[in-house]
Formats: structure tokens, sequence, C-alpha cells
């Protein structure tokens, strides 16, 4: 077990009460708490009510560079840890994110607004899987040994090295458990760089892995803008593996950066996920997965926000989408009634709204909402449905990231045409069809550009399986062994046959293929 981190007295300036929970607002680096060097800070604001949370460590060059070192210092000893025992130290982490789930639930709604029965049941369960999983996977990875001309080749994945991990504010300790948990399975050291919006949830989550016996330096937290902290992060020459889940401008700066000492980096980026209804479909199914696609108020990167709907199909579906989306109750996301909670800032607001006002002065027609919640104020933003909207329309080609969907045609039986709409933007992160036709549901998935594609359900994820995007939705997959491939370097060693009598024939075979080139 480790020793207790240092503490912050009760009424430490470093020490903030949120949702009754108290969360240390420094970083954390080798094991300990670290403040910015400058003394800088940063406020961290709460979305249901523009409240000040905390006054967050600023992260800078220096702590980078200490989180880094501190990495790599970790790193030899972490690599050489025995799989069962890194296993071990990942479920221990897991038992101390069940044993805070309210405490991680409560802080992480009162940071990004997400609902807060939804952490409870589904978000922080979630994130202890994450770390199991991984722990678990680890433990059965293996490639079976082959022959190559009596040479026998085996295997292994080597950790790779520090890895700088950096996560978004839509789903901040889930995502980070996603990354966190395959990159310390597979023997590499971490700094994870939360968003500045929903830093708190990071700082508790190193508390706990400190509780459960992670050693110094194996994970570290810091905190501070993109430009101040991301860019040295991922510029720093000990640095071996980034993940970056966020923007695609924001992805092809570390891009360039990484290429320069050819680091390899997966991204998972944004998405313009179509959501295909034949007129086949279930049509309560239909709309049911078109009003999923509000969860969370909109910001979820796999979002289906292009309706595209057959045209025969078009009025009985508007009716029963019209129908559920009456039915919703936008509110406190701490209240169990709440379906839809708030946005996350004041400046994402104006950001979508500014999308939408933008297609309707087009000539878009809003059939829900179209505006922000003026009964509720701050950042709540009424679920949107937009109609008459082109193709190329800067509303139907950009992602939004909020309560707003958009609503195509197609002509009856016209899977050309339907295929044509879904692929026609630069993204492919995933795809979502309604239809009651199994042979279509096999053609149409076929070609459908995108990472996931989910048919008659929606949002349904197995670790084991590949995620990622296609074009500008990201690059690599993550998930299953398709993680610890990235976060280790592969190793195939390749063995001759022993003994003298094996050894001679080893020479001629060796002999025989300098011959033949």
């Amino acid at each position: 077990m480790a020793p207790p981190a240092p503490e912050a007295p009760e009424n430490s300036s470093h020490t903030a009460t949120v949702a009754g929970v108290p969360v240390d607002t420094r970083h954390w680096i080798g094991g300990r708490r670290v403040a910015s060097a400058s003394g800088a800070t940063f406020t961290d604001d709460s979305p249901l009510d523009g409240t000040p949370l905390a006054e967050i460590a600023r992260g800078g060059a220096e702590e980078a560079r200490a989180a880094v070192a501190a990495a790599r210092e970790a790193f030899p000893g972490w690599a050489a840890t025995p799989p069962t025992e890194r296993a071990r130290l990942l479920h221990a982490v897991a038992d101390g994110v069940e044993a805070r789930t309210e405490d991680l639930a409560a802080v992480e709604t009162a940071d990004n607004g997400a609902l807060l029965r939804s952490h409870r049941r589904g978000v922080m369960p979630r994130v202890a899987h994450n770390l199991r999983y991984f722990a678990d996977r680890l433990l059965a990875l293996a490639h079976d040994d082959f022959e190559t001309r009596g040479h026998t080749n085996h295997v292994s994945w080597d950790p790779a090295g520090p890895a700088v991990l950096i996560t978004p504010w839509n789903a901040p300790l889930m995502l980070a458990s996603w990354k966190t948990g395959p990159a310390l399975a597979a023997g590499s050291t971490v700094v994870l760089k939360p968003s500045e919006w929903t830093p708190l949830t990071a700082s508790l989550f190193a508390d706990i892995a400190h509780e459960a016996g992670l050693p110094a330096g194996v994970f570290n937290v810091v905190q501070g803008y993109g430009a101040e902290a991301g860019a040295p992060l991922v510029a720093d020459p000990g640095v071996r593996r980034i993940s970056f889940t966020g923007s695609v401008p924001t992805a092809r700066r570390i891009a360039a950066t990484a290429a320069e000492r050819l680091v390899p980096c997966s991204f998972e980026l944004g998405g313009k996920s179509p959501l295909l209804v034949f007129a086949d479909a279930d049509p309560e199914l239909a709309a049911d997965l078109a009003v999923e696609q509000f969860d969370n108020a909109g910001q979820v990167c796999l979002a289906a926000t292009r309706i595209l709907v057959e045209e025969s199909a078009r009025d009985a579906f508007l009716g029963h989408i019209l129908d559920r989306v009456t039915k919703l109750t936008q509110g406190d996301p701490r209240d169990e009634a709440t379906d839809v909670g708030p946005n996350i800032h004041p400046r994402h607001v104006e950001r979508v709204d500014g999308f939408v006002r933008r297609a309707l002065d087009a000539g878009a027609k809003a059939v829900i909402g179209g505006g922000p919640n003026t009964a509720l104020g701050g950042n709540y933003y009424l679920p949107t449905l937009l109609t008459d909207v082109d193709q190329d329309s800067e509303i139907v080609q950009e992602e939004v990231f909020g309560p707003v969907l958009t609503l195509q045609t197609f002509p009856d039986g016209d899977e050309d045409e339907a295929v044509r709409l879904a692929n026609g933007t630069r993204f492919g992160l995933a795809a979502t069809l309604a239809t009651g036709d199994r042979e279509r549901a096999a053609r149409v998935s076929a070609r459908l550009v995108a990472g996931t594609v989910w048919v008659n359900c929606f949002f349904v994820r197995d670790l084991s399986a590949p995620f990622g995007g296609s074009r500008d939705s990201g690059i690599g997959r993550e998930g299953g062994d398709w993680s610890f491939d990235f976060y280790c370097d592969l190793k195939n060693t390749v063995t001759a046959p022993m003994g003298p009598p094996l050894l001679e024939r080893s020479r001629e075979l060796g002999e025989g293929r300098a011959r033949h080139g």
C-alpha cells in the first residue's frame, strides 16, 4: 500500500468543497500534490448555474516537464512489474472508484452538468468496469507462436513508455479511464491532462489511485489550458505515446508536433453521424433512437445528429419524435426527473446557438426548439430539430455538439441516395441504421464510412470491440487488444532450432536463403 498522500488542511486554499466533497485543486505529480510554480490558477465554473466551484492550479511548461520526468523515472519499475501485479493494482483502483461512486457522481454533475442519475447508475460503474476489463485483458493477452522454416516466432507486447492522455469535458472520468486503464495495464506510465472546464474528478481519481497503491510517478495529473499545459506535454521528448479526444484543429497541431519525434498518436475526434430511417423500420424504435441523440444535452461525439428518413416515412416519423420530445423534462441534472440538463459553458451555448441562428437565416425550419430555454436561462438549450436543410449547408456539415438535430429525406427505395447523404461529410465516427430488413441492414452497413455502425440500437459499446473514427473523425483504434497494440511496442522474437543437429539444419536453411536472396 502506498503511503498516505500529503493532506491539505481543512481550510486550505488548495481544497475546494464541491457538492459536499473535498477536492484538492493542485496537480498530482510524482506521487504528491504540487501547486503551480507561478502560483497561477483558473476558475472552474459550474454549468448548472455559473457559480465558481474552485480555483484550480494552472499548469504550464514547468509542471509539464515535471510530470513527464516523473513518468519517465517511474517507467522502468512499472514496466518491469509483473502483469499479475499491475492487474491487481488496477482492480484495487476500480474498487476505490466503486467505493466513491456517490462522491464522483456528485462532483462530476456539478462540474459538467450531466445527469446525476446517469453518473450514479451508468458512468461511474463504467469507469470501474473500464479498469477491470483492461486488467483482465492484460492477463489474457497472447498470440499463438508460429513456425517459419523450423524457426519459432513469438509475439510479445513491450511497454512503450510515458503516455500523455488529453481528455475532453463531456465525459471526463469515463474517457480518462478508457485511456488510463489500457495504458497502465500495458506497463506504460501516464500523464493525464483533463479539460480545463472539468478538472475535478481527475483530481479525485489521483487520490483513489494513490490510495490503491499505485507507485509514485506512474499516474500524474497536470491541470490547465491546452496552449499552456497541453502543448508542452505533447512536445516533451520523453513522451512515447499521445492519446487525444477533442477537436480536429487541435489534433492537427498535436500531430504536427508528434511527427517531429515520430511519436504514435491515437485521435478520437469530431462526428457528424447519420441516423438512417427506412420505411420498413419500427416507427416507435426509430423515434426512440432519434430522441436518444439528445442525451447529455447533445454533447456526445457519437450522436447521430443527421436524421435521414425515407420520404414515405417522414410524416409518421415526425409525429412520433414530436410526441417524445414534448415529454422530455429539461432542468436541474441533480433532479431524478430531469432528462436533459444544461450545456457545459456560456461560450459553448453561444456556439451552438450561432449554428442554429445561421441555419434559420438560411431557410431552415425549427419544428422543435430552435433556441435557448429562456424559462431556465443560463446554459440550457432547447432540444432542437431542424428541417429544410441542404446537404452542403453548415448545419449539416459541421459538428454542433449540442441538442440540435437535422432532418433530411431520401427517395423511397433509393439506398444509393441514402448512403450518399450518410457519407456526405468529412467525418466518419459512427452511423445508426433503423430498418426491418436484415439484408438491407447488411448492404447499407457495409457501405457506410464509420468506425461503428449500430443497427436498430444505439450506444452499445463492448470494450472488446475496436473503437475509433474514419476520415476527420480520428486516427487509430482502441479497445480490446487494439489498445495494447497502441500503448505497447509489439515485438516478434524468432528463435532458431536448438541443439547440434538442429543447429546444422538451421545453418543449411540460412545458406539456402542467402543463395536465393
